[in-house]
């Protein structure tokens, strides 16, 4: 199941680049920054959830507590991709990068990171896998 998983993973980070590229390219300058990464937040959320309800069965999860963990270690997975590839490849800073997590200041990515977290365990409870 975990080796799933993983490949279900790696297609959400197709999801989120492929959102990403929409965002800059058409969300942003059409809806100015705070909107578009408010947009592109909820549209990555629900492209999670899309890809993890299609997925789910074959992953195959059989108990909550197997998949709560698939989710937590997507979300680890997510933190380790987004800040390395951030700070290795971008060279951002890590204020930078916090940044997006500053919800006082409009800042919704964390919703992404729930969602990432939850999406197997609330996709296998609605698909009927787990009890």
């Amino acid at each position: 199941m975990w080796w799933k998983g993983i490949i279900v993973w790696f297609v959400l980070m197709v999801g989120a680049i492929a959102n990403g590229a929409v965002r800059v390219k058409f969300l942003i300058p059409n809806a100015g920054e705070g909107v578009g990464h408010v947009v592109s937040t909820l549209m990555l959320c629900v492209i999670i959830l899309v890809i993890t309800w299609v997925t789910i069965g074959w992953v195959g999860p059989d108990v909550a507590r197997t998949a709560f963990a698939l989710g937590v270690c997507w979300l680890l997975m997510t933190l380790v991709f987004e800040f390395g590839v951030g700070y290795f490849i971008g060279h951002h800073t890590w204020t930078e990068m916090l940044a997006d997590y500053n919800v006082f200041k409009g800042r919704v990515w964390v919703l992404v990171l729930i969602t990432t977290a939850l999406a197997p365990w609330i996709m296998a409870k609605v698909r009927g896998l787990i009890v």
